[in-house]
C-alpha cells in the first residue's frame, strides 16, 4: 500500500505555519505501516522552509517519508512520466471527504470530516 499523507492538521495537530504537537498514533501506525513495506509520501502544500521543519518534525519523531511532494520513484518509472497528481492506495487528510459521502450531500460539513478523521485515527492506532 501506498498512503499519501497530508501534515498540517493531519501529522502535526498545530496551526499553520507552527509543527506540533505531534498526532503520535497516527504516526505510530505509519511507522508499523511502512515497516511492513508500505510506502509513504508527505503530501503537504507546504513548501521552503516551512516544509523542511515539517520533514524535520516528522524524522525527529521516526517518520522518515518515501517521497516528500512527489511520486514514488517507481511510479515515475512506470508510467514513463511524473504526474502532478499523487499516485497513491490512501489518502489520509483532515480536509478529505469520501466520495461516497460527497455525493449524497450539497454541503460541505466540515466538523464532519474533522471527526471522521479523528475517529479514523482511533481505529488505525487501534489496530495496531
Amino acid at each position: 500500500m501506498v498512503y499519501a499523507v497530508d501534515f498540517d492538521g493531519t501529522l502535526s495537530m498545530g496551526e499553520w505555519p507552527e509543527v506540533g504537537p505531534a498526532n503520535t498514533e497516527l504516526i505510530d501506525y505509519l511507522i508499523k505501516r511502512q515497516r511492513m513495506g508500505d510506502k509513504l509520501i508527505l503530501w503537504t502544500c507546504r513548501a521552503g522552509e516551512p516544509l523542511d521543519r515539517a520533514v524535520e518534525f516528522c524524522r525527529d519523531n521516526g517518520l522518515i517519508f518515501d517521497a516528500v511532494n512527489d511520486n514514488l520513484p517507481e511510479t515515475i518509472i512506470k508510467y514513463g512520466s511524473n504526474s502532478r497528481k499523487i499516485t497513491c492506495d490512501v489518502y489520509l487528510d483532515d480536509r478529505a471527504m469520501h466520495v461516497d459521502e460527497y455525493a449524497c450531500s450539497t454541503e460541505i460539513d466540515i466538523n464532519r470530516i474533522e471527526n471522521a478523521l479523528l475517529r479514523y485515527a482511533e481505529k488505525i492506532a487501534m489496530a495496531g
